[in-house]
């Protein structure tokens, strides 16, 4: 025997003869529906080939030294900008009061519509004041009302900002205004409950656990203790309704979705406190090419509740947010499959709907031959 004769006995695929094969109708359905099913299965692998995929990793967060973006966009519709101040604290002691540097304010109507574009003021300057002359200034010289003092660098007080600006570092609540004549023709109090405002932009605080807040009043620290100045009005008159628009922490990445983004609250009363607890996970992407973004993931609940000050409760109406940081990170990794996944997955398809087929294709044959016979012998008896 040759030896092209031996290697045909190898052959796991033995061919008939054009002649004795049988076509049929539903043979030839069989094969257009599996190939259909092959290419439907093909594209979809190929489409899960070239989409990355992400692979999660829990591990101890050892970062240090590194500080915490928080990005907010929040709009207070009732109450002006100038009445509004946010401050920031953190579990190490240090406290940012009326942070301006990083945040903007947009002054809004009622309605929501901006009034003015937005204004940004540096940490040095807290509150904008009407900028006069140098001759006037240095011919008049308002009264501070006691609170004058030179170790303080407190020594002419010619507008209300002012004078109310030395009773803070004075560390003295103003109870009334009206009694200041700076204060007499102080247009922004008649706007206090005419427009709204908008906050937004970003602040960079340690990277550890703490809180942050927007309240009405100017803040102040008395004996250790953070208080609002909220006078000449009470408490109740302050509505917090309120939209947060965004908030997030750390670098925004698109396709991330935040729990508390675009909600809007109705606070049904005055002096109202939201409290949202926010516990935030460390988390780190690395993309295909290489680059590693850092940013943060958050879990939030809340909680309201309204200040009775008859009945002895403390606090005062603002929007709080406490967070803390999980001492576990997590990090995405995109990874791709590899070309001998895709060439394995194909021949799987492939060899998969083929076998599957040529049962079903058997299977209706003898089914048709069965009956078909079955009539034949109904005929002849």
């Amino acid at each position: 025997m040759s030896i092209p004769d031996r290697l045909r006995q190898f052959d796991a695929y033995p061919k008939t003869l054009e002649d004795f094969r049988v076509k049929t109708y539903g043979g030839a359905v069989v094969t257009i529906i599996s190939s259909i099913i092959m290419i439907l299965l093909f594209l979809s692998e190929v489409n899960d080939y070239l989409t990355p995929s992400m692979k999660e990793e829990l591990f101890v967060d050892t970062s240090r030294g590194s500080k915490l973006k928080i990005n907010l966009d929040i709009v207070i519709s009732s109450i002006a900008c100038d009445m509004l101040s946010i401050d920031a604290m953190d579990t190490t002691g240090e406290t940012h009061l009326e942070i301006q540097h990083n945040i903007f304010k947009r002054r809004l109507d009622l309605d929501g519509k901006p009034i003015e574009d937005p204004k940004k003021t540096g940490i040095a300057d807290p509150k904008k004041t009407t900028e006069k002359p140098a001759e006037n200034a240095t011919a008049k010289c308002g009264d501070c009302y006691g609170a004058a003092s030179e170790e303080l660098g407190i020594k002419c007080c010619n507008t209300c900002e002012e004078v109310k600006e030395a009773y803070r570092k004075r560390k003295w609540a103003v109870h009334d205004t009206s009694r200041f004549a700076q204060c007499k023709n102080d247009k922004s109090r008649e706007m206090t409950f005419k427009e709204g405002c908008q906050i937004y932009g970003f602040m960079e605080v340690n990277r550890v656990g703490g809180s942050f807040h927007i309240a009405p009043g100017d803040s102040i620290t008395i004996d250790h203790l953070h208080v609002h100045d909220v006078q000449p009005y009470s408490s109740s008159q302050f509505n917090l309704t309120h939209r947060i628009r965004h908030l997030s922490f750390g670098t925004n990445i698109p396709g991330k979705t935040n729990p508390i983004d675009n909600t809007t609250v109705i606070a049904s009363e005055g002096a109202t406190m939201f409290h949202h607890y926010i516990k935030i996970v460390p988390t780190t992407f690395m993309r295909l090419d290489g680059s590693i973004l850092h940013t943060n993931q958050f879990s939030l609940t809340k909680h309201s509740r309204s200040i009775k000050q008859y009945s002895g409760e403390s606090g005062m109406p603002g929007l709080f947010f406490s967070y803390e940081l999980s001492p576990l990170m997590v990090k995405y990794t995109q990874t791709v499959k590899s070309l001998g996944h895709l060439m394995t997955n194909t021949c799987a398809i492939i060899g998969g709907t083929f076998t599957v087929a040529s049962i079903i294709d058997a299977f209706l044959y003898h089914s048709v031959r069965a009956i078909q016979k079955k009539m034949e012998l109904g005929k002849l008896s």
